[in-house]
């Protein structure tokens, strides 16, 4: 699947960024990249990880777009170009992950009542995980979905105690105030890039938007962050989930080292109307931004989902 030239690195001509104010008046920076009229394939609602911008996506939503998808997406509230809820520089902070809920539901009933369908929504990571806590809270109704090495579990050095971890560092100060200094994952001898890609020129265009612009950059999170994580993650797993009937696609990367993989699949198989793709060794955790074959999988696999389950109307 061919690179569209300039795109990884430039917001495209006919796309527009601008914002969007939440129901509290909260300004979220927004996406929108529209599609040929005459040849619209439907919409698509792409949502991000934690500390992300949608600007790492701009190549994937190159691709969803010339086959007639209109693209959009949003920056989550207190990260990326949506501002900050701590007085300190970079932190990604939310009070409760339910605020993060709220905003996809509003910003999904107005994009939905805006553009045509068939309508998909689309995580990676937290945004993955968000996607299905509000589809199973019915704050969304698209025609399908897809999760992309969601962020069901974490992987951790404390193990089962790092939620009662994050509960007492949380109350021993300022809950807003980072987490950790520095790499994705703290007490790890791996790279932050490492982490992510094996894919070191899609990771240097990450790093060269945050050259870029800087004000985008969001780092580590608050310990309020990590302790309403835990505390979704637990209700999400805990909650009714066989009763949702919008069909999902879900992209495991095995080797996952930021989230837990293992929860992903031991989730999905209480989804009544969902397809699991299994990725190796070959991909970290971003597995739109890994290496081409990684990549060209997931997305032929994303394409064949898509015309299968949520057809041209």
């Amino acid at each position: 699947m061919a690179v569209l030239p300039n795109l990884r690195r430039a917001i495209p001509a006919d796309a527009l960024v601008d914002t969007w104010d939440a129901r509290d008046g909260w300004a979220l920076r927004r996406f929108r990249w529209p599609a040929d009229g005459a040849t619209s394939r439907g919409s698509i609602l792409f949502q991000t990880g934690r500390g992300d911008i949608f600007e790492k996506y701009l190549e994937t939503f190159g691709h969803w777009q010339g086959q007639g998808w209109n693209v959009a997406a949003f920056d989550w509230r207190g990260q990326g170009g949506s501002g900050r809820l701590t007085p300190k520089a970079n932190c990604g902070h939310i009070d409760d992950f339910a605020t993060y809920v709220a905003d996809v539901q509003a910003f999904y009933r107005e994009w939905a009542a805006s553009t045509p369908g068939p309508h998909v929504v689309m995580g990676h990571s937290m945004g993955g995980h968000l996607m299905l806590r509000a589809l199973v809270e019915r704050a969304i109704d698209p025609d399908a979905a897809v999760l992309i090495a969601p962020m069901l579990g974490v992987r951790s050095l404390f193990g089962r105690f790092a939620a009662p971890a994050a509960r007492l560092l949380a109350r021993l100060g300022d809950p807003r105030r980072p987490a950790w200094k520095g790499n994705e994952k703290p007490y790890t001898t791996e790279t932050r890039a490492r982490l992510l890609t094996h894919d070191l020129e899609r990771y240097a265009d990450e790093i060269w938007w945050q050259t870029e612009a800087p004000a985008l950059l969001t780092g580590a999170p608050s310990w309020q962050w990590l302790l309403e994580a835990f505390r979704s993650m637990a209700a999400l797993e805990a909650s009714p989930i066989e009763q949702l009937r919008v069909p999902l696609l879900v992209l495991v990367a095995e080797a996952d080292r930021l989230v837990d993989a293992r929860a992903a699949l031991r989730i999905a198989p209480r989804l009544p109307d969902a397809r699991v793709e299994r990725f190796g060794a070959e991909s970290a955790h971003e597995i739109l931004r890994e290496a081409d074959p990684v990549r060209n999988r997931a997305l032929a696999a994303i394409d064949d989902f898509l015309a299968a389950r949520a057809p041209r109307r």
